[in-house]
């Protein structure tokens, strides 16, 4: 990549971190704290999240009819979800091992905190259980296939693709034929090293828990 792209690319990660911190800002302000991965609020605004709650058969009786009829179509997906979370998860258990790519951790992609938030009834915790279980698994998935693509075939398409994976800016160009099996080696390489450094990462914290 040139020194420009470089620039660009440090530029959209500097703005990357520099939002992460504003929604760190925000989310101080609503008084709660994470302990072993648990989200805790303070006894007062759980409090307050009870009295905002709504009960659930007046939420459910306050549906529109076409949400009710719709319902089983949205929540029918969760099949497809769930096979495509196995079946992607078994394809990189074997076949990453066997390309020398590092494995993604699912675990960083299923997240669901909703759970604690106390203003949510029964029914919403569940709609939002299935969302974050939806979207998980789409960008688990994403970085599966960016993953497999940075090793197989990493050149940018021609025309403008919208909503691409983070590793897409560093493929080889469209119709850089000199080029083209030095990138695809230096990309092999890159992702190699990750291993390489997920290894040590892993093997620092399994020190650091047994002492």
């Amino acid at each position: 990549m040139s020194d420009h792209t470089d620039r660009i690319l440090g530029r959209i990660h500097e703005l990357e971190l520099e939002l992460e911190a504003e929604f760190a800002k925000k989310r101080a302000g609503f008084r709660f704290g994470m302990e072993r991965g648990r989200v805790l609020f303070d006894q007062e605004v759980i409090r307050r999240h009870l009295e905002l709650r709504k009960a659930l058969i007046p939420y459910l009786l306050s549906a529109r009819f076409w949400v009710v009829v719709t319902a089983p179509v949205i929540y029918s997906l969760i099949v497809a979800f769930v096979v495509l979370d196995l079946w992607v998860s078994l394809y990189q258990a074997i076949c990453f091992r066997v390309y020398g790519i590092p494995q993604v951790k699912r675990r960083d992609y299923l997240v669901f905190d909703r759970k604690s938030l106390a203003y949510l009834n029964a029914m919403e915790k569940l709609n939002c259980a299935y969302c974050s279980y939806a979207n998980g698994v789409i960008a688990y998935v994403r970085e599966v296939a960016a993953r497999t693509e940075q090793y197989w075939c990493p050149i940018k398409q021609a025309r403008r693709v919208i909503g691409t994976h983070a590793r897409y800016a560093g493929f080889s160009e469209y119709g850089d034929a000199e080029h083209y099996r030095e990138r695809l080696h230096a990309l092999r390489a890159d992702l190699k090293e990750e291993t390489a450094s997920e290894d040590a990462s892993g093997d620092q914290t399994g020190n650091a828990s047994s002492e």
